[in-house]
């Protein structure tokens, strides 16, 4: 099976490298599991210094001659990873993507007359959540993810697990403020929605055929009042008065389908 040079078509995005002398995010990280290690596998954009796997799931694989490859049992893919995690016989160890840069994506969004809808992400910081919002991004095209940089957690093997791929195909733009961050979205014509539950307006109701940004804030603490103030408009998903509240990747995956009816 092929697993280089793939075509994706959602992450275009032209990438700065950092000065020099300046050091790359993060550090170099262990991904698992069959799917997010064909994904960054495809992705020509992803380093991948070394794979592990068993060798039949390295059968299947038509590897690069650059890549190290060692052959491991499954008892041995197991303490390269997390603890019981789902490594389906396949780690691969690889880079941090580079940073993308806020303007560059709105003025690609802009320049291509896309309503595809971003996601803000306030103070969201548990891995299995990025990675399940970065899956539903994917599967209903938004444009991006956005986080603020010291309030999210780095790439890592969970989020890419998570993610199931999608952290190879949406773009992860992290800034070092929020609040300017929805300022630039909204002089590129974006209407800015924050989810929450304490509203009457529906999010239903808030959509007509604009840019949208959806806002959501944490589990925990919701969104901070300096993020809300950036908002155009707060907004709930109508669901029963007998649950408080979603989770907030079953949340922006609800709100990702919303946006996607309303434009059709």
């Amino acid at each position: 099976m092929p697993v280089m040079g793939k075509a994706r078509a959602m992450r275009q995005i032209s990438r700065h490298r950092r000065p020099q002398g300046q050091a790359q995010r993060g550090q170099a990280t262990r991904f698992w599991g069959r799917h997010a290690v064909l994904a960054a596998l495809a992705n020509p954009e992803r380093t991948v210094k070394r794979i592990w796997g068993t060798r039949e799931a390295l059968g299947q694989l038509d590897l690069p001659p650059v890549i190290p490859i060692s052959y491991a049992e499954v008892t041995d893919l197991a303490r390269l990873v997390a603890r019981d995690a789902p490594h389906q016989g396949l780690v691969i160890e690889v880079d941090p993507l580079e940073d993308i840069y806020l303007g560059d994506l709105l003025q690609q969004e802009v320049d291509a007359d896309s309503k595809r809808p971003l996601i803000v992400l306030d103070q969201v910081t548990d891995p299995q959540n990025i990675g399940a919002v970065l899956r539903s991004a994917a599967a209903f095209d938004a444009a991006a993810i956005i986080t603020q940089d010291r309030h999210s957690p780095p790439e890592s093997g969970v989020i890419a697990r998570s993610a199931s791929g999608a952290l190879e195909i949406v773009p992860w733009v992290r800034v070092v403020n929020l609040s300017r961050a929805l300022e630039e979205i909204a002089e590129a014509q974006y209407w800015r929605i924050g989810l929450m539950g304490d509203t009457d307006t529906t999010l239903g109701s808030t959509l007509d055929g604009s840019r949208v940004a959806l806002v959501l804030g944490s589990e925990g603490d919701g969104m901070r009042h300096n993020v809300m103030e950036h908002c155009d408009v707060l907004a709930k998903l109508p669901i029963s008065p007998r649950m408080e509240s979603l989770n907030i990747s079953n949340a922006a995956a609800i709100a990702l389908y919303a946006v996607a009816t309303a434009k059709s």
